[in-house]
């Protein structure tokens, strides 16, 4: 369509790494499949809805966000026009086990004071990001 979906004759596209990669970590964190949301566009993003909330900020739901330059971050979820309030960057590889971004979730999450700023890397080429997703989470026949 726009060449925005890179895909290796033979190997699932991105699209669908990113399906099953966002499956296992929402697993992992314990949101149903129902909460979760990511597509590959001009960039490739997730969103998971967490049932949890900030002693701080009792009326917002947190979320987790995940995004092909910066990896996993938790925000605050705010009105549709304002941006998310981000809490913590994950540090590291920006395709991580789903345990360790349940781990992750659960850190920032119990520790409000948690701020991290993460440098913006160069882009990744999406066949990598495919088969990066492929190594921490094979598809199941």
């Amino acid at each position: 369509m726009l060449g925005l979906e890179h895909s290796v004759p033979g190997q699932v596209p991105l699209s669908g790494r990113l399906a099953v990669y966002v499956s296992h970590v929402a697993e992992a964190v314990g949101v149903p499949t129902e909460a979760t949301g990511c597509e590959v566009s001009d960039t490739a993003t997730a969103y998971l809805g967490l049932d949890r909330r900030l002693r701080t900020r009792p009326d917002h739901d947190l979320m987790l966000l995940w995004d092909e330059r910066l990896g996993w971050y938790l925000a605050v979820e705010t009105t549709p026009a304002e941006a998310p309030v981000v809490l913590a960057y994950l540090d590291g590889d920006t395709v991580p086990t789903p345990d360790t971004v349940a781990r992750f979730v659960a850190d920032t999450a119990s520790d409000q004071t948690a701020t991290r700023i993460r440098p913006v890397p160069l882009p990744t080429d999406r066949g990598e990001l495919a088969a990066r997703m492929a190594a921490v989470c094979p598809l199941v026949s």
